[in-house]
């Protein structure tokens, strides 16, 4: 174990002694990004010093990685970290291939490199709606380290239950959700580009986990996404809280951003050979499909009737 490392004993690894950010807990048992202890020198300081507080993806790679604690609550292993990189030190997240479960839809110790092809793939977009993602070797092997995103303890409300049968100004309709004695309330989520721009980009990477908690609006008023290990399947596995737009038309950014796309995804092209080494030939050849299709098409997807669209639980 390395210096400071406080995961708890027991377990035959990783996944059995830490758990992932899907349940938005962080190691001090608050809301994801927002976390209690710190080592001297993290993002928090730095912050309040008003110094940069963002991580390139250099520092994730070669920086040092230490292991502070654990994000609880979930399936697969998640150890939250600080990095110490050319004389500063931030805060990140590392999830080694080690402490992955199989799952029976995906190929076994892949979850990482879906991660990283994830912010890739964002990447290529402009949009950048992924926190720097690599891989590299870490204190458990091999896995992905992301940097961690503060979300800000007062963001726009993103996600709400409604009593009403239609969204208020400004809302989108989800569906509607069991809330207990038999009572039903409506799922909706707010009509806001940057969620528009998101479902764009989990339509592009077939994500089939997009929940509430993976949803982080940042003080400087960007949102970012995380938790992308089940992304990228040759089959059609979109799950997501983001409907509110199926059917609708594509915006002219989203089609530009899609036409950038099918140029950069082209066999040769940079990103192309990149996303190669992180999931199989058929899954890219997918990739490329979803790309035309919503080109095509030019509205965003509907749900399909094969694969349950929302994910349970929802948060």
């Amino acid at each position: 174990m390395p210096g400071e490392e406080t995961v708890a004993a027991g377990g035959a690894g990783p996944a059995d002694r830490v758990a992932d950010r899907r349940t938005g807990e962080s190691p001090d048992g608050g809301t994801n990004g927002s976390v209690g202890a710190r080592a001297d020198g993290g993002i928090a300081g730095r912050a309040a010093a008003g110094r940069p507080v963002r991580l390139s993806a250099d520092a994730l790679a070669r920086g040092e990685l230490t292991v502070r604690g654990q994000v609880r609550e979930a399936s697969n292993a998640v150890l939250y970290c600080t990095i110490t990189y050319e004389g500063a030190t931030g805060t990140c997240v590392y999830k080694p291939v080690a402490g992955e479960r199989p799952l029976w839809d995906f190929p076994d110790g892949t979850l990482a490199q879906r991660e990283v092809a994830a912010y890739e793939l964002s990447r290529a977009t402009g949009w950048d709606l992924i926190p720097t993602t690599v891989l590299r070797d870490g204190p458990y092997g091999r896995g992905m380290v992301q940097e961690w995103i503060e979300a800000a303890p007062e963001g726009a409300e993103l996600l709400a239950l409604v009593e009403e049968d239609e969204p208020g100004p400004g809302w989108k309709p989800v569906g509607f959700a069991e809330v207990g004695e038999g009572r039903t309330a409506l799922l909706v989520h707010a009509d806001d580009e940057r969620l528009r721009r998101l479902a764009v980009l989990d339509a592009v990477i077939n994500n089939g986990d997009r929940k509430g908690g993976h949803l982080l609006p940042a003080a400087d008023g960007r949102l970012y996404a995380i938790d992308h290990g089940v992304t990228f399947n040759a089959d059609d596995k979109l799950r997501t809280l983001l409907w509110g737009w199926a059917g609708e038309p594509l915006t002219e950014e989203a089609r530009a951003v899609l036409e950038r796309l099918a140029t950069a995804l082209a066999e040769g092209a940079s990103l192309a050979t990149r996303l190669a080494a992180l999931i199989t030939g058929a899954e890219l050849a997918a990739l490329r499909a979803r790309v035309t299709d919503l080109l095509s098409t030019g509205v965003h997807p509907r749900p399909g009737g094969d694969w349950p669209p929302i994910p349970w639980p929802p948060v």
